[in-house]
């Protein structure tokens, strides 16, 4: 349990009635993020304020018209998950960042340049958002978000989501090994054995996932892979 000195406030306001509640402020940030915590953990102390700061304590009205229950704990849990937890700047910083990694991530392995349909290299994606001046909201998921930046970056860069076919050739000897990895990058559409022992396939991946997708295909036949995009 946090002291009350290193405990900040979350806060919300719900159905007409203010709430607070003192919090560790990492805990309660990676709470807020999906994380299995517990509350007791997370609280300074077990109980709901009206005003945490002057002490004054929601009453059992408000919290059963907000949250249909007293339970200290219930209505903790609903505080955080919907509401603000106040962060350091540090912590802020932190998990923008980390965030802004995963829309990068995101959008490199899953779009491409129609024009050459060859994939953008991560720091052009993360040139493109800079000059979009793009912000990063740390608690909002990053699906939500790349919908936001593609549409925002589309203006300086040809960039869409899109699958591409890839024709592949595997020489007998790896076929297992390759098998068994191909679900990791996407989905076998058609596949042939030839009577020389080796597979052909065509497999549909994301765009930005081509030079991954060769490049394990290659350490896994030892070179010996043939591709050709579609």
């Amino acid at each position: 349990m946090v002291t009350l000195e290193d405990a900040v406030i979350a806060r919300l306001e719900y159905y007409g009635e203010h709430f607070e509640i003192l919090v560790d402020p990492d805990l309660a940030a990676d709470f807020k993020m999906g994380k299995e915590i517990e509350l007791e953990k997370i609280l300074a102390v077990e109980e709901i304020f009206k005003d945490a700061r002057k002490g004054d304590k929601a009453s059992e009205e408000a919290m059963m018209k907000a949250f249909n229950t007293i339970d200290h704990l219930e209505a903790a849990a609903t505080i955080i998950k919907k509401g603000q937890v106040q962060l350091t700047a540090q912590q802020r910083k932190e998990m923008q960042e980390e965030k802004r990694k995963k829309i990068i991530a995101t959008i490199t392995r899953e779009a491409i340049n129609p024009q050459t349909k060859l994939p953008h290299p991560a720091r052009r994606i993360e040139i493109a958002m800079e000059e979009a001046k793009i912000h990063v909201d740390p608690f909002k998921s990053v699906d939500e978000q790349v919908k936001t930046v593609l549409k925002a970056i589309r203006t300086l860069i040809p960039i869409r989501f899109e699958k591409v076919q890839m024709a592949i050739k595997i020489p007998g000897d790896f076929t297992g090994k390759v098998y068994n990895v191909i679900p990791e990058f996407g989905t076998t559409k058609r596949e042939e054995w030839q009577q020389d022992g080796s597979w052909i396939a065509v497999v549909e991946i994301p765009g930005g996932m081509q030079d991954n997708f060769n490049r394990k295909l290659n350490e896994l036949t030892r070179g010996q892979v043939e591709t050709k995009l579609l």
